[in-house]
């Protein structure tokens, strides 16, 4: 998770083979947000009640195949990339995208320290 001018917020390792929503209202838990901005990977219906009832504007597509698909702020969703070009910024590290680090307390204690150089530059 990263804020608005990409820094990093948050991070929560998970098994590859799971998706993002599965984990999406545990990394919101406890985050105070105007917006959430997702790809059509984060459009389940109960996480966009539960968005909406934390007061968080849901910026996220519809899925093609829903029958009566939300609207949503297509300009807004063009800040999507902030988490692009921060995911671009941790491959920097080699370390990170090679995944050396096997054990994932490791990884995760290199993905904090990256994002600490991140937040001090």
């Amino acid at each position: 998770m990263v804020e608005t001018q990409g820094k990093p917020v948050k991070f929560l390792l998970t098994p590859g083979q799971e998706a993002d929503i599965s984990f999406a209202q545990e990394m919101m838990t406890g985050q105070e947000a105007d917006n959430f901005i997702g790809d059509k990977g984060y459009d389940s219906g109960a996480f966009v009640l539960w968005l909406e009832e934390q007061g968080i504007r849901v910026v996220i597509p519809p899925k093609s195949s829903w029958n009566h698909p939300r609207d949503y702020d297509a300009e807004l969703y063009k800040e999507r990339n902030i988490i692009e070009r921060f995911i671009n910024k941790i491959k920097w590290f080699r370390r990170i995208f090679a995944r050396f680090e096997k054990l994932a307390a490791r990884y995760l204690a290199f993905l904090h320290w990256v994002g600490t150089l991140i937040w001090l530059r």
